[in-house]
């Protein structure tokens, strides 16, 4: 898997990833003598070190600066969002960054490339797979989930949208109206009601590149075939924190209800 982000400072790096939740300031978040975490536990030394972005005092910069210059600076560092401090800690130290990188894909231990030149993260191990999820939307303004079985090749158990894996050469859109049809026996049309950028969703070493889709079916009922056991109709406020769910099926019908109006 590549993700595809924006360079921030240049050069190549390898290494292990070490992630935490949220912002981070370098500036008493780290022991630039050792490259301890001193908020959490962790090394930074020779990671690729993967947070949100920065925060706190200009002095963070010069923190990162310590770090290389004591040999304890990450190896590369990753951001969804870049600001100031780690930009300049990370070009002053001559440290690979990129950003604008969904990384609720990555993983602590994950073996990451970053290519602060190219702007892009590989992450060793993995693989992508293109899909299409689709809520379909009925006149009850109810949104379509099925139940999948609990021996499905992936996310077994769960509740989803209709999805399905897009034919190699396969434009997405076509994959859901193909998939609707096969898992449902409901008949929908191009062009979709809404749809959104593609958003990544990791299940252990694979990446579903997933592609959302809005459909309108006004009364008819779904007739399953083998790949779900159940279905029900549920407003959309109910999937709100539904654990059942696969992750982000709240998310993007919510954001794809308000292209709506």
């Amino acid at each position: 898997m590549t993700l595809r982000g924006r360079a921030i400072s240049p050069g190549r790096a390898e290494g292990r990833v070490l992630k935490i939740d949220g912002t981070f300031s370098f500036l008493g978040g780290v022991d630039a003598s050792t490259g301890d975490l001193t908020s959490g536990e962790g090394n930074i030394a020779g990671k690729v070190f993967v947070f949100r972005g920065g925060k706190g005092s200009t002095v963070g910069s010069f923190v990162m600066y310590d770090l290389m210059a004591h040999g304890k600076a990450p190896a590369a560092v990753v951001n969804s969002a870049a600001e100031t401090i780690v930009t300049t800690g990370a070009v002053i130290s001559s440290i690979p960054m990129v950003d604008m990188v969904d990384i609720d894909v990555l993983r602590d231990g994950d073996e990451a490339v970053v290519d602060g030149d190219a702007g892009t993260v590989e992450v060793k191990g993995t693989r992508t797979v293109r899909t299409a999820s689709s809520a379909l939307l009925n006149e009850r303004g109810e949104v379509l989930l099925l139940q999948r079985p609990p021996d499905a090749r992936s996310f077994p158990g769960w509740r989803s949208l209709v999805a399905g894996k897009a034919e190699p050469g396969e434009d997405p859109e076509d994959t859901a109206v193909r998939e609707i049809m096969e898992e449902t026996r409901i008949s929908v049309s191009k062009p979709p009601a809404a749809r959104l950028p593609p958003v990544h969703v990791r299940e252990g070493d694979v990446v579903w590149e997933v592609y959302p889709f809005l459909f309108r079916v006004g009364g008819q009922e779904p007739v399953l075939n083998r790949e779900n056991v159940g279905y029900e109709w549920a407003s959309p406020d109910s999937l709100k924190g539904d654990a059942s769910l696969v992750p982000l099926t709240d998310e993007v019908v919510g954001r794809m209800l308000k292209e709506l109006k």
